[in-house]
């Protein structure tokens, strides 16, 4: 099994235009850099200042494309996630017209963060622990048009699923020859949901294990975790609000609004801030939807993370 680094300048598009970077065989292993998704653009900010605008046609660098031998569509490729070490700073970003409370907090904001020792503290009110992962895995799909790297699809792409951590294999179906691998958007942590819009965003370094899967042929990703998925989180239970109505987005809304509401009484952070630490710890789950006409959203938040 030979290592390889993953070299050259990132990737902004889902294309096959995109010459492969590197070419692995089965169960290679790739080490690379990932740099946060605004590349760099944040990374004077601090708290109490005005952010700086954003060019958004520098975000989401990706790395890749990483070209499997042999790959061809039906298969399938597997990533087994080895390590992921994650950078000193991270921020998190209230955008205008994005996040599911986007008519509540239409104002650009932004969060700065300081990592150290595997946990990041909110304005003396959380420590959120880290649990680094890649929001961006996907196999190029079969477009020669370049594509936004910004919504997922079937091969992947923006998933942002918190437990892709180390430790975890994710399954992607293969449209292309070599299936064309493309890795990005690097989080410290995040909750499920990611409601504001943006994880704790922040550089990281890791390394990769490549397989193929020969006539193996999967709809959408799929993953294998480890187990338990938040050891040491989980031990003082939770605190959940919830949602009820006859629109799924509607009942989302509904129980993080509920959720702020409890994080100002409990904390006394102010609701935009509360607003920001939804989007990094509290997880969002489905918790019925079979009683039409309403369904019901319950949004987690981990007693263990406030201080």
């Amino acid at each position: 099994m030979a290592e390889f680094g993953v070299p050259g300048p990132p990737a902004r598009m889902w294309t096959t235009r995109h010459a492969p970077v590197l070419e692995v065989a089965d169960g290679d292993v790739v080490t690379f850099e990932a740099e946060e998704c605004s590349a760099g653009q944040l990374a004077g900010h601090r708290n109490g200042r005005q952010p700086p605008a954003i060019d958004y046609d520098l975000l989401y660098p990706l790395v890749g494309p990483i070209q499997v031998a042999g790959a061809e569509p039906g298969d399938t490729v597997e990533l087994e996630i080895l390590d992921y070490r994650t950078g000193t700073w991270g921020w998190t970003s209230v955008l205008p017209q994005f996040g599911l409370l986007e008519d509540d907090f239409p104002d650009y904001h932004v969060h700065r963060w300081e990592l150290q020792d595997g946990t990041a503290d909110f304005l003396g009110a959380a420590t959120v622990p880290l649990r680094p992962f890649l929001g961006v895995l996907g196999a190029t799909p079969d477009s020669d048009e370049p594509l936004s790297p910004f919504p997922p699809g079937f091969f992947g792409g923006n998933l942002d699923t918190r437990d892709l951590v180390a430790g975890t294999s994710v399954f992607l179906p293969v449209s292309t020859p070599g299936a064309r691998v493309l890795l990005g958007d690097p989080h410290a942590a995040q909750g499920d949901g990611e409601v504001c819009g943006a994880a704790i965003e922040a550089s990281l370094s890791g390394a990769i294990r490549l397989r193929l899967h020969k006539g193996r042929t999967i709809p959408a990703p799929q993953f294998r975790t480890p187990g338990p998925l938040r050891a040491g989180i989980d031990d003082r239970g939770y605190f959940a609000t919830t949602g009820v109505a006859p629109d799924l987005m509607q009942a989302s809304r509904d129980a993080v609004r509920a959720m702020i509401d409890h994080l100002v009484r409990e904390t006394g952070l102010a609701p935009l801030d509360a607003y920001v630490l939804c989007s990094v710890v509290v997880d969002l789950k489905i918790t019925e939807v079979v009683d039409r006409p309403n369904w019901v959203v319950a949004a987690y938040l981990p007693q263990s993370v406030l201080t």
